[in-house]
């Protein structure tokens, strides 16, 4: 398996797991009340900052355990990690102009918050998935 793909399952699982834990924390502390009324913004800002630690921290462990190629990046991997940026950076915007028009419309900050969490993590997760599909079943370089 190539490095780069192993820092692509990285960072899928991290982003799942961590938006996962912070979903939990949130609708357990709504207890049947309205979710807009639930302290949302500490659990985010833990669970995004903890998402980032740990992948610094599995990246370095992955590094360690199995170095070969892990300072390696040939044309197929930049190629790769572009498309898979591309495709995961729609959900960014997709998720900024969400944000906006719920801003414009006077929706609840926990709204807007959580769907840019949302965007950013389904931004991480799909173009991981590219990335690793490219990787298993190639891709098409134009």
């Amino acid at each position: 398996m190539a490095f780069e793909e192993k820092r692509a399952w990285i960072m899928a699982l991290v982003a799942v797991a961590g938006y996962a834990a912070y979903a939990m924390v949130v609708l357990g502390r709504a207890d049947g009340d309205p979710l807009a009324e639930v302290s949302y913004a500490g659990p985010l800002l833990a669970t995004v900052a903890a998402a980032i630690v740990t992948s610094i921290v599995l990246n370095i462990v992955v590094s360690i355990v199995s170095p070969e190629g892990a300072n390696e990046k040939d044309q197929r991997d930049r190629e790769i990690h572009r498309l898979g940026e591309y495709i995961g950076q729609s959900f960014v915007i997709v998720g900024g102009v969400a944000a906006l028009a719920m801003a414009l419309a006077d929706w609840d900050q926990f709204w807007i918050a959580n769907v840019i969490y949302l965007c950013f993590v389904l931004s991480a997760v799909v173009g991981s998935v590219a990335k690793i599909v490219a990787y298993r079943r190639g891709f098409q370089s134009w």
